[in-house]
This record gives C-alpha cells, sequence and structure tokens, in this order.
C-alpha cells in the first residue's frame, strides 16, 4: 500500500492511494489513526485488515470518501519522527573521492524540524551560500529495536518514502575546523597527543528548515520486495542531474538498518535515509553543480515503485548577509 499524510477540508488525515487521483481516509476503511505513527506503532494488527478494506473499497467504490489529490496539501508522510538518521557518502562512486574512511557504515543525524511534504518549497536563504539536492532511498522504520540482526533487519522495516537529503555546501565550508584533536597516546594511553584533522558539524548544512523534503508516499515493505535494486533519478528545472540506483550502495538496506541499531535504539517511524544518488551519467551536469540558490526549481526526485517527490525553491534575500563581517564574538575578546 501506498500511505501519506495529509491535510484537507481542515483536518489533518492519513490516507491510502485508491488510484493515481485520488486517496481514501484510512479512518474510513475501518482503521482509526490520529497520524503515521499511530499506525505503524499498530502495522502488525492494523495493516492486514486495512490492505483487506482498501480491496474491497476499489472493487465498489464510495465516491464521497474519494479524496483527489490536487485537493490536498501534503505533509512528510512521518510528521515528526524521533531520529532522521542520514548515510554518509555510501554511493560506490564516491569510494574514489575517499583520502581516508570507516569500514563501517558512517552516519549523521537531521532534526525532524528540517521536513516539509511534497510540492511544498525548499527555502534557500541568501547568506546559506552554496546549495544542492541530494536524491535518497528512505527507510521508515517499523518494530525497530537495539542491536538488530543483519539478518532481521528487513522485518524491523514498515516501509519506504523518498528523502532529499539537501546540503548545504557553503555552510559545511564555513563551519569547518582545521585543528589538533586530543587522542589518548597509543604508545602510552595515559599521556595525550595531538592529531591533525579537518572537521565540520552537520547542524547547518544538513538540517536547516526546509533541508528535508520527504514523500509523497511511504510504501509498504511488501511492496518493495528488493530495495536495493531501485532506479533513481533527481531533475532540478526539468534538467536531469543525476541517473543512479540503490544497487550502488556501498552498504545496503540491511546492513545500515543492524548498524546503527548496535549504537541507537531504533523506534517506529525512525527515518534512515540511505545515502546520495549522484551518478550524473555522461554529458550531464552533476548534483553539486545543481545549485539551487541559482535555480528555481522544482527538484524532482523519483524512485521505482515508489513515486515523484517534487519541490519548488524559494530564494530570499536576507539581510543578515551583510552582518556576516561581524560575527558574534567569544566572550572576553
Amino acid at each position: 500500500m501506498k500511505l501519506a499524510s495529509i491535510s484537507h477540508a481542515g483536518r489533518e488525515r492519513v490516507v491510502v492511494q485508491v488510484d493515481e487521483q485520488h486517496v481514501v481516509d484510512v479512518n474510513d476503511l475501518g482503521t482509526p489513526a490520529t497520524d503515521m505513527l499511530s499506525l505503524i506503532e499498530r502495522s502488525a494488527s492494523a495493516l492486514p485488515g486495512l490492505a483487506a478494506a482498501l480491496a474491497s473499497f476499489r472493487s465498489r467504490v464510495d465516491h464521497t470518501r474519494l479524496i483527489p489529490t490536487s485537493q490536498v496539501v501534503w505533509r512528510p508522510p512521518v510528521r515528526r519522527p524521533g531520529k532522521i538518521c542520514g548515510v554518509a557518502m555510501n554511493n560506490s562512486a564516491s569510494n574514489a573521492r575517499k583520502i581516508s574512511a570507516p569500514n563501517h557504515p558512517a552516519f549523521f543525524l537531521k532534526p525532524s524540524s528540517c521536513l516539509v511534504g511534497h510540492l511544498q518549497p525548499i527555502h534557500i536563504y541568501e547568506y546559506y551560500g552554496s546549495v544542492h539536492p541530494e536524491p535518497e532511498l528512505a527507510v521508515v522504520i517499523g518494530r525497530g529495536g537495539r542491536s538488530i540482526p543483519q539478518s532481521e533487519a528487513h522485518e524491523a522495516v514498515f516501509g519506504y518514502t523518498i528523502c532529499n537529503d539537501i546540503t548545504g555546501n557553503g555552510m559545511r565550508a564555513e563551519d569547518m575546523f582545521h585543528y589538533y584533536a586530543l587522542y589518548a597516546s597509543k604508545d602510552d594511553p595515559d599521556k595525550l597527543e595531538r592529531v591533525e584533522q579537518h572537521l565540520s558539524y552537520a547542524a547547518r548544512y544538513k538540517g536547516s528548515d526546509t533541508f528535508g523534503p520527504l514523500g509523497p508516499w511511504v510504501v509498504t515493505r511488501d511492496e518493495v520486495p528488493n530495495p536495493d535494486d531501485l532506479a533513481v533519478t533527481c531533475r532540478v528545472a526539468g534538467e536531469l542531474v543525476a541517473e543512479d540506483s540503490t544497487k550502488y550502495f556501498n552498504y545496503n538496506v540491511a546492513a545500515v538498518v543492524a548498524f546503527i541499531s548496535r549504537f541507537q535504539t531504533l523506534e517506529p517511524g525512525d527515518v534512515i535515509s540511505m545515502g546520495t544518488a549522484f551518478k550524473p551519467g555522461p554529458g550531464r551536469k552533476s548534483i553539486h553543480l545543481a545549485n539551487l540558490a541559482r535555480t528555481a526549481g522544482p527538484v524532482e526526485v523519483t524512485i521505482t515503485g515508489l513515486g515523484t517527490l517534487s519541490n519548488p525553491v524559494e530564494f530570499i534575500p536576507n539581510a543578515w548577509q551583510d552582518a556576516r563581517s561581524e560575527p558574534p564574538k567569544p566572550p572576553g575578546d
């Protein structure tokens, strides 16, 4: 099933797709749900009945209950997940650029406040600098848990959706530290040694408001038999800037779910964005050159079986840029 969170007729609703132009409220199919999370938490008991009711509804459609998708406001499928984990540099195409890298998945966290739904605008303030899209498969956790075995990881998944992991390269560069980190010495653990490092934190360049378009659907796990072989495309203002596949991930869905759960308990509704599909193809512009500060969009991400996530881009000139020459000073300066 394809499920979504929408606003329609003054109400927030969880709906299921009936056909390409219509949805129906799951409450009208006998499955009470105040939001997507409440449905996910009861998915083992609720989904079989919902699927049967949907099949029955499709066989004799009650047109008074149909909601045209042209009349809805799309929300992120999960409005406020407990956490959003983004997997870093998971595309094997990036391996040639790695000077050094861990031999396991690396991930960062995005705040739920960055999420926006299908057709909702991505806001790009002038002071952000360069910003580009990152089209990604996203996993929505169902049962979850801690230290999930890789062999059981798919059973922890509720479904799959599309994430556009908007990235502010300009802010990443501004927040870069080149410094000496302090570690216990390998030769003497009671002594400190200095190690030269480059480090940038992701809070601004990955987590600013509207930097997490998500949706439009969450497609239940049973309808995505192989999430590790899905075609992914991304267009910016109609131009194809990425044409890739999830089969090129260094770490597949099961490996990532299992690894993250060794450190952070995965809870119902949590979202894992699996890494960027960015292969441009011969003669095409790379997504890293698709600067959203210079185009009005829209940004469209399509994944096999999951649909298309489309978002316009709103560029916002802001006077704060003029104040950047006088940043806040540390106390005592």
